[in-house]
């Protein structure tokens, strides 16, 4: 009986290892079709980037075993090159990460205000520094057993966190590229900030031009202009609503008056969604309408899930947004979708600071046999 068994696992084996080729292109069709399945049906998903990336490297696994089934040498010598020039782009990018957040808030000092949110990649850019430094200094090699524990704790929560960004960063760039759809019936505008209380933005200003652009497209390819919808409240600091200002705006810009509707209730993100959506459905007379919202292309994803939450049957289109402003934005923006699933990356930090916290108690009991980082 046991003969048979190893016997069926050798063939197994030799099976595999003589249909590679097949099987990893069985498997990246797989990850493949799962994850245009599910983006199709519903963008706004953030298991849409993790069934990405496991395409992505059954993509590089089958690429690398069709390259060497070819016993070419040339072809494996420039796929070898490339791969480790890959990986020393990656292995640069995150050591000298620190260049490129101190360059980003020089460039946000000069032409952005000093609020603490413009100055995140100062502050993390500084942090990388003071890290990079110590490590130079040797100061982690030196450290007792048990806060090297603690340590090596932070580390492995850092990581984690690195790859929740990262997801978070795939699924942004991913929404950025679903199907328009020329055939709506509302454009609903996110709101932002007014200057001086009264003035719209720049930025503010780029979300709407883009609904503009959109519903000139949409008239362009014979369908009606659909109608806009201001999306935002008056704050405390503000003369009018954001609403009402964007209106002016859009009309001063050549927008039909009658085809603008406004929803000036609004404090936040989720409730323009809501408040939007009753808009509406007010006007439509049932809730079977199109839309799509406008905002700005970094606030683009975490707005598409405000919008999941509000049952609104939306996706976003995107405003450009000036470069150097990106990454403080973004990290923000990463930053407002971790506290919407809190609960989930507290517990699993939680499990991981538990763990390490374990054996740093040991390390201090003398228990190092105990340690396992």
């Amino acid at each position: 009986m046991q003969s048979q068994l190893m016997q069926s696992l050798h063939q197994i084996f030799n099976f595999i290892v003589h249909n590679q080729v097949t099987l990893t292109s069985l498997i990246m069709f797989i990850f493949f079709s799962l994850f245009l399945l599910s983006w199709l049906i519903e963008p706004r998903r953030l298991i849409n980037g993790l069934i990405f990336t496991a395409f992505g490297i059954s993509f590089l696994v089958w690429s690398a075993i069709l390259i060497i089934s070819q016993h070419n040498p040339l072809l494996t010598t420039s796929f070898s090159f490339l791969a480790l020039a890959i990986l020393f782009g990656i292995f640069f990018l995150v050591t000298f990460s620190w260049i490129f957040f101190l360059w980003n808030a020089y460039f946000v000092w000069k032409y952005e205000s000093h609020s603490l949110p413009n100055l995140l990649t100062l502050i993390i850019g500084l942090f990388l520094v003071g890290l990079w430094t110590l490590n130079r200094l040797g100061i982690f090699h030196r450290l007792p057993d048990w806060l090297h524990s603690l340590v090596a704790g932070a580390t492995f929560i850092a990581f984690y966190l690195l790859f929740v960004m990262y997801n978070f960063l795939l699924n942004l760039v991913l929404y950025q590229i679903v199907p328009r759809r020329y055939k709506q019936d509302y454009l609903i505008v996110l709101g932002a900030g007014l200057i001086e209380g009264k003035k719209v933005s720049r930025l503010l200003g780029a979300r709407i031009d883009r609904a503009i652009a959109f519903s000139n497209k949409q008239y362009d390819k014979g369908h009606k202009h659909p109608k806009l919808i201001m999306s935002g409240g008056q704050g405390k600091d503000e003369d009018l609503s954001e609403a009402a200002a964007m209106k002016d705006y859009a009309v001063k810009h050549g927008y039909e008056p009658n085809l603008i509707l406004l929803e000036d209730k609004s404090t936040n993100t989720y409730q323009n969604m809501l408040y939007s959506k009753k808009v509406a459905t007010s006007d439509w007379g049932n809730p079977n309408f199109k839309a799509k919202f406008f905002t700005n292309n970094y606030h683009l994803f975490r707005a598409g899930l405000y919008a999941k939450m509000a049952h609104l049957k939306a996706n976003g289109v995107g405003a450009t947004t000036r470069f150097y402003f990106l990454p403080n934005a973004t990290i923000r923006e990463f930053a407002g979708v971790f506290i919407m699933h809190k609960k989930r990356h507290f517990v699993i930090i939680g499990l991981i600071a538990i763990l390490f916290i374990i054996q740093a108690i040991f390390a201090v009991l003398g228990w190092h046999k105990y340690i396992i980082a």
